[in-house]
């Protein structure tokens, strides 16, 4: 069996994370993909310490199991991860032995991003206030050692494909 893949898609909220690692899906052969909204997928939606634990020790949990089965030879992750010690201290509790680690994150212009979040606000995906959020976090991501795609005039299959390009894979 081939090395396994890691790879991490971050982004600020409404920039393509998502539907960039569905693309991948596509292309990526024996794979399985976990978004880390998921594990905030909660009502009412409460951010506080207990739940900011709980969450990122079910995604560690996830993302272990994933690495540890011989089924998949690549995994898809993608989460907001702004900061970089959020994607350190998630990095720290997984088993990487035998495992390359991919970490990309899409950036954006603020008017394609504005554009795109309109959008999911007009079709009641996206509360009013997320547009506000993800503007100011925007700018963190060039601060990060991750490889950036610009995503601000391209398709979510383009950049499924500029990031296998970065890793140097053929599906």
């Amino acid at each position: 069996m081939s090395r396994k893949q890691l790879i991490i898609v971050g982004g600020t909220m409404g920039v393509g994370k998502t539907v960039t690692s569905r693309e991948l899906q596509k292309l990526l052969p024996n794979n399985v993909f976990l978004d880390g909204d998921w594990c905030w997928d909660m009502r009412p939606f409460l951010v506080t310490d207990e739940t900011t634990a709980m969450v990122r020790g079910n995604i560690a949990h996830l993302l272990n199991s994933f690495l540890a089965c011989s089924a998949f030879e690549n995994i898809i992750f993608c989460w907001v991860l702004h900061e970089s010690t959020i994607l350190d201290d998630l990095l720290s509790t997984l088993d990487l032995n035998g495992c390359a680690v991919h970490c990309f994150s899409l950036v954006c212009s603020e008017k394609a991003l504005t554009q795109r979040l309109r959008l999911d606000i007009a079709a009641g995906l996206r509360e009013s206030d997320v547009l506000e959020r993800s503007l100011a976090r925007l700018p963190l991501y060039n601060a990060l050692d991750t490889v950036k795609i610009d995503v601000s005039g391209i398709s979510a299959a383009e950049a499924a494909w500029m990031i296998l390009d970065e890793m140097k894979v053929k599906p």
